[in-house]
């Protein structure tokens, strides 16, 4: 599996640092688009494929290799209000996570998020959204899902002032159904975040995607750092991101301290 990191490592580093394909007339388009990116919220279609792989759990000295799919689709409810959904679909490949568990691979379980989002805040750059969040086990492997129904709420807030975004992702998640020989699920998710853009396509972001468990009081926080370039293939923009991830806490049988994170964002302006 490493190898098969490496070579998609590379890859994506190959095409980070290419030289671009568009023109100077495309300038305030890239611009326009990099800004809207770093929205969450953003009026276009934006479909992430998040990579991260982590080594060193537990007693077997484990690795994990998780895709996500992130498909976000807005949605215009009237000329006051827009409705966002956020879907992620983890593909998950990993080795003696569990001590001597042997591999899995397959789907994790899926999570879907609905944000209600104003069209006009009234504040110039301030962006919100709230509404529920719901949990679904999807999991194709009892190593890699928790066989849990839940749901919660969730909201975001985003202040966007030149090429800087700040914001803010929350949710919270209670199981109310599924396999009662199975851990309930009652977890917290924080994930503070800021993104520059110090030129037309290129950007570097840092954020946390901490996770509380409340009923094994344990902490999850992985801190990324990203470096992010908006390119296109022939008419597909198409963002890039590498980056490594420093655990600052990790539950009992977590992995290393570091690891990795690629990303890909298939963007759709025009819906």
């Amino acid at each position: 599996m490493r190898r098969v990191i490496c070579a998609s490592a590379a890859a994506v580093l190959s095409m980070l640092f290419a030289e671009p394909a568009a023109s100077q007339n495309t300038a305030d388009t890239n611009t326009d688009m990099a800004r809207k990116l770093a929205n969450p919220l953003g009026a276009m279609i934006v479909v992430p494929v998040d990579m991260y792989y982590d080594t060193g759990y537990g007693p077997a000295d484990g690795d994990r290799f998780v895709a996500k799919f992130k498909p976000i689709i807005p949605f215009e409810l009237n000329d006051n209000w827009n409705l966002i959904t956020r879907t992620i679909v983890p593909v998950v490949f990993q080795n003696d996570v569990f001590g001597p568990s042997g591999k899995q691979f397959g789907l994790g379980d899926t999570t879907t998020s609905l944000f209600l989002s104003p069209v006009d805040t009234g504040v110039d750059g301030l962006i919100w959204g709230a509404g529920p969040i719901f949990l679904l086990p999807t999991a194709t492997d009892d190593y890699l899902g928790g066989e849990k129904w839940g749901a919660g709420p969730t909201a975001i807030i985003i202040k966007q002032t030149g090429p800087t975004t700040v914001g803010f992702l929350g949710s919270h998640v209670w199981s109310f159904a599924g396999n009662d020989n199975r851990d309930d699920v009652n977890a917290t998710f924080l994930q503070p975040f800021i993104t520059y853009r110090f030129s037309r396509v290129w950007s570097v972001g840092l954020t946390t995607e901490t996770t509380y468990d409340w009923e094994n009081d344990a902490w999850s926080v992985p801190v990324d750092l990203t470096l992010s370039r908006l390119v296109k293939f022939g008419d597909q923009p198409v963002n890039l991101t590498a980056g490594v991830r420093y655990w600052a806490e990790t539950p009992d049988g977590g992995p290393d301290r570091w690891g990795a994170r690629l990303g890909l964002s298939f963007i759709f302006p025009n819906g």
